[in-house]
C-alpha cells in the first residue's frame, strides 16, 4: 500500500510523487500531447494510490493536463508545481501574474504547493520573488510554498528572514548525497522536507544498465538520460557506477525487488525526505506497478551497509544542491543553462559619471542620503561601500549572524557583477561586527565564501549604526584583463 506523508498542514502527499517534466521532453519538437488522454491517464496512477503530481511552469503542457485531469476529478490529487523565472527584474504584478496563471492552468483556486527556482543569488530579484510569494500565501492564493534546488545557505536565510518554507526539492540519489549532510541538518532543525528527484537517475539505475557498455551522450534519447550521464560522470565515470549499480543489484535479488526500487527505498529511509519524484512519460512509458512493490519490503541493515560501502568509493557531487545549475560544471541535460535563458542582466542599475567613473547601486535609501554608490569602478577596480543585510526597507537573515553575512556577500557579488567583475577578483575585505560574540559565524561564512579567493581581510569590532545590523563589510576587486 502506498505510504503517505503530512509535507505541510493540511496537505498529506504520497511518498513517490508522479514527476512530470518529461512532458516537456516528449513536446521538444512541436509535437502536441493529447491533453484529455494524458489527462486519463493520470487517473490510473491516482488509482493505483499515486495521487500526488510535480510539475512546473516549464514542464510543456504539465499544467494544462493536471487542469484537464482536475475538471474530471475535482481535488483527487495533489498538483504541485514550480515557478521558475527568467533571471531579472520583478514586480509584484508579474508574481501575481505567474501564480494566477498557474491557478488557471490547472484549474484551481489556490495552489497546493508553488516550489521556487532562483538561478542568481547575487541578484536579489530573488528575494523579491519570495517576498511577494509569501504574501500571496497569507493571501490565500498559495496553500504552502517550497523552493526548488536550493542551497542550505539560502535555505537558512529565508526561513531567518521570515519566509514559511514547507519543503524543498533537491536531487538526492545514490549518485547525489549532497543533501545529506547539512541540508539535512537544517530541514531537521526547522521542520522543513526534502522532495528528492533523480533517484532513478533516469533509468540508469534499472537492471537494463547492469554489465551495460558506456553509451555516447548522442545515443541518448531523453533529455533525464543525458542529464544523468552528466551525474555518472561526475560521479567518476561508468566503471564506479556500473560498481554501485552491481551492488544495489545483489541486495535486490536477496530482497527480491527490483534495482529502481532499492534505489528509491534507500532515499526515501532517509532523515528529512518526505517523498520521491519519479518520473513518467504518460502515454509512452510507466512503471506503476513496479513502484507500489517499493512498500513490500525493508531495507534491511545488511543492504544498507553494502550500499553504504560502494558509495564510498564514487566522487561526491561538487558544492551544496542546486550547485548544478548555478556554476560549471551545468549537470544538465545540455551542459550548460541554454534551454533556459540567453544571459544573466547585470543585479544592480550603472551609469558612467562624468568623470568616467562606473557607478552601481543597489537602492537602498541611504545610497541617495548620504550620498554614495553601492559600488564604484575606476580602471581595473572596484570599490564596494560597507554594505549591511539591507534590501530595500528589509534586514535579511533576522538575528542570525551568519545568514545576514552571505547576504552581504550576495550583494557585494552582485555589485561586482554589474560592474564587469566577478567575486573571484576580490583582493580585500572588511568586516565590522556589532559584537564580539558573532565573530565566529561570520568569519565561517566569510570563509565558507572566500576560501579559493583568499582576499586579504580585516575583522573589527564596531558600533554599527542601524537596529538588528549584526555586521557590515566592504570589499576592494582588480578586474584582471582577459
Amino acid at each position: 500500500m502506498m505510504e503517505r506523508f503530512e509535507l505541510a498542514p493540511g496537505l498529506q502527499i504520497s511518498r513517490v510523487l508522479t514527476g512530470l517534466w518529461q512532458v516537456a521532453d516528449m513536446e521538444r519538437d512541436g509535437t502536441e500531447v493529447d491533453l484529455d488522454a494524458a489527462a486519463q491517464e493520470m487517473d490510473r496512477y491516482v488509482e493505483a494510490g499515486l495521487t500526488t503530481f510535480d510539475m512546473a511552469d516549464h514542464y510543456g503542457s504539465s499544467e494544462l493536463i493536471a487542469g484537464r485531469y482536475e475538471a474530471m476529478r475535482p481535488n483527487a490529487s495533489q498538483l504541485l508545481t514550480k515557478w521558475v523565472p527568467k533571471p531579472g527584474p520583478v514586480t509584484r504584478d508579474s508574481v501575481r501574474g505567474a501564480v494566477e496563471l498557474a491557478c488557471e492552468r490547472m484549474g484551481r483556486q489556490q495552489l497546493d504547493l508553488l516550489q521556487f527556482h532562483a538561478w542568481s543569488y547575487a541578484d536579489p530579484g530573488w528575494l523579491d520573488c519570495m517576498f511577494e510569494l509569501q504574501a500571496l500565501k497569507d493571501e490565500g492564493l498559495i496553500r504552502h510554498l517550497g523552493l526548488t534546488n536550493t542551497d542550505t545557505v539560502h535555505l537558512r536565510m529565508l526561513v531567518e528572514s521570515g519566509i514559511e518554507i514547507a519543503s524543498n526539492q533537491v536531487s538526492y540519489s545514490l549518485l547525489d548525497q549532497r543533501a545529506s549532510g547539512a541540508m539535512t541538518e537544517l530541514c531537521l532543525e526547522h521542520g522543513v522536507h526534502l522532495l528528492a528527484f533523480g533517484t532513478v537517475a533516469g533509468g540508469f539505475f534499472t537492471e537494463r544498465w547492469l554489465g551495460a557498455p558506456e553509451p555516447a551522450m548522442d545515443e541518448l534519447e531523453t533529455w533525464s538520460k543525458m542529464k544523468y550521464k552528466r551525474f555518472i560522470d561526475a560521479a567518476g565515470g561508468w566503471q564506479k557506477f556500473q560498481s554501485v549499480l552491481s551492488t544495489v543489484a545483489d541486495v535486490a535479488a536477496r530482497l527480491n525487488a527490483s534495482v529502481a526500487n532499492v534505489a528509491c527505498r534507500h532515499i526515501l529511509d532517509a532523515p528529512a525526505v518526505a517523498g520521491i519524484i519519479v518520473g513518467a512519460r504518460l502515454l509512452h512509458s510507466e512503471h506503476i506497478d513496479d513502484t507500489l512493490t517499493l512498500f513490500d519490503f525493508t531495507l534491511d541493515e545488511e543492504g544498507s551497509s553494502a550500499i553504504a560501502s560502494a558509495l564510498g568509493e564514487l566522487d561526491a557531487i561538487h558544492g551544496d544542491c542546486g550547485d548544478e545549475y548555478r556554476q560549471p560544471p551545468f549537470l544538465t541535460a545540455a551542459g550548460d543553462l541554454s534551454d533556459h535563458f540567453d544571459e544573466f542582466p547585470p543585479p544592480y542599475p550603472t551609469q558612467v559619471g562624468g568623470d568616467g567613473r562606473k557607478r552601481a547601486s543597489s537602492g537602498t535609501v541611504w545610497e541617495d542620503v548620504a550620498g554614495f554608490s553601492r559600488a564604484v569602478r575606476k580602471g581595473n577596480r572596484i570599490f564596494v561601500s560597507g554594505t549591511t543585510a539591507t534590501h530595500g526597507d528589509r534586514l535579511i537573515g533576522g538575528s542570525d549572524a551568519a545568514s545576514q553575512t552571505h547576504f552581504i556577500i550576495d550583494k557585494i557579488e552582485g555589485a561586482i557583477r554589474s560592474l564587469g567583475g566577478r567575486l573571484e577578483d576580490v583582493v580585500r575585505t572588511r568586516i565590522f561586527i556589532h559584537d564580539p560574540a558573532v565573530w565566529e559565524p561570520v568569519s565561517r561564512a566569510h570563509g565558507a565564501r572566500f576560501s579559493q579567493i583568499r582576499p586579504a581581510n580585516t575583522l573589527v569590532n564596531a558600533g554599527l549604526i542601524g537596529e538588528g545590523y549584526l555586521v557590515e563589510m566592504e570589499a576592494e576587486a582588480i578586474v584582471e584583463d582577459v
